[in-house]
């Protein structure tokens, strides 16, 4: 069974990542996992609420993929990860779960600060014999 690891919080209710993933589960045989790291907003917060809005952006996504499949044959599972995404998904990494391909989404250059860690390459750094799939969304969905 080919597992997908996605790693994604603003953009993770996008149109194009719903493709992306949807287009993988139509060759079935997959499973897919999400991990919505934290996401710190400027100005105050509390750690909690942080975590209680990327739970929510968790299960609107999990709900969302799993209209994708309406046979309910594919395994789609996640999870609040940290902050840093890809420390987020080093963590998944580290469990020894099995993993085939890493899919991450950011928004565009110049309002990405995922792109400016340069996460997706620090990916394919740690993950280095899996493919990662950049998607960059075109502007942040709504319901993010």
């Amino acid at each position: 069974m080919r597992r997908i690891l996605v790693v994604a919080h603003k953009t993770l209710g996008g149109q194009h990542l719903a493709e992306e993933v949807g287009r993988r589960m139509k060759d079935g045989g997959c499973a897919v996992h999400l991990v919505v790291p934290i996401s710190h907003p400027f100005g105050a917060f509390t750690e909690a609420s942080c975590h209680n809005e990327a739970q929510k952006v968790l299960e609107e996504a999990l709900r969302r993929i799993r209209e994708l499949d309406p046979t309910g044959s594919i395994d789609v599972t996640g999870e609040v990860g940290d902050a840093n995404p890809v420390y987020a998904a080093e963590v998944v990494k580290n469990r020894g779960e099995p993993i085939d391909e890493v899919i991450v989404s950011t928004l565009p250059r110049g309002t990405s600060r995922w792109l400016l860690g340069n996460v997706p390459r620090k990916l394919e750094r740690i993950f280095p014999d899996i493919d990662v799939t950049h998607l960059v969304a075109e502007e942040q969905p709504a319901n993010a």
